[in-house]
């Protein structure tokens, strides 16, 4: 783990491997299981899809053969993992069936554990559970963007805004960039003024919070307010989002921002 945190995968890779077989010799499943985990999440890090693949299935067919239920919260981590990796795969059936296993499970699952007992399943179990299920509806709503499906995107998105507001509060980072996202969707397909609320208010929170990505979400803000013909206050806030961009460092935001600001000046139309 420690290389792993200084970013030495080669070094990491070999100590796992040592640790996998010290796992095996002593017939211990729970730290074979536990390596496997380790191993595909280092994997899947660095790019390498396939070999993270096959050590995400190993590490589930343990959890599976030790008595875990499909529905444990550590399974459907590992699924929702595989169905990033079909995705980046350009497996899109696969994909689709992971991501709808992965959210139907859970919402199933909360289904039935909504009225138990805490002595049962705790507070903190629950809250967990759909914690685990706005990340899924989340990444299904980016794969969705990615496959042109905007409208479907916005339903996963408000469920999983609804969950982030309710589990962590509105000035989350994550429930920002959620009402961002929802924003993005919103716009793609003609919706403005609403795009707008969502947007305006993501772009209030994250300078409340000094956001670490304000310059992506003032560039979202700028971009509706094109779209909505209000041209001076879209170039004021594309500036603002310049600023805050080049502050961060983030070159390739910048130079977006600077693209969008010449297509504004393009337009050659009388500014509102």
């Amino acid at each position: 783990q420690l290389c792993i945190m200084k970013d030495e995968p080669e070094e990491a890779e070999l100590i796992l491997h040592d640790a996998l077989r010290l796992a095996y010799q002593s017939g211990n499943n729970k730290a074979i299981t536990y390596t496997y985990d380790l191993m595909a999440n280092l994997a899947f890090i660095h790019g390498q899809l396939e070999n993270a693949e096959k050590l995400f299935k190993a590490t589930m067919s343990y959890l599976l053969g030790g008595g875990m239920k499909q529905e444990d919260n550590a399974v459907i981590e590992i699924s929702l993992k595989l169905a990033s990796i079909y995705a980046a795969q350009n497996r899109q059936d696969f994909a689709l069936a992971g991501y709808e296993f992965c959210v139907s499970t859970l919402e199933e699952k909360m289904e039935r554990e909504k009225e138990l007992a805490e002595d049962i399943v705790s507070v903190e179990e629950k809250a967990n559970t759909h914690l685990l299920l706005g990340m899924c509806l989340d990444a299904y709503a980016r794969y969705l963007v990615f496959a042109k499906q905007p409208s479907q995107a916005q339903k996963m998105y408000e469920k999983a805004l609804r969950i982030s507001e309710e589990i962590q509060g509105e000035r989350h980072p994550q429930t920002i960039v959620l009402m961002n996202d929802l924003a993005t969707t919103l716009d793609a397909q003609g919706h403005f003024d609403e795009a707008f609320i969502y947007v305006q208010r993501a772009s209030d929170l994250a300078r409340q919070i000094k956001h670490p990505e304000l310059h992506m979400v003032l560039s979202n803000l700028a971009a509706v307010l094109m779209h909505r013909e209000q041209y001076a206050q879209a170039r004021e806030i594309y500036q603002e989002a310049l600023k805050q961009a080049q502050l961060k460092g983030d070159e390739v935001s910048a130079q977006h921002i600077r693209e969008e600001l010449a297509e504004l000046s393009r337009k050659n139309r009388p500014l509102i």
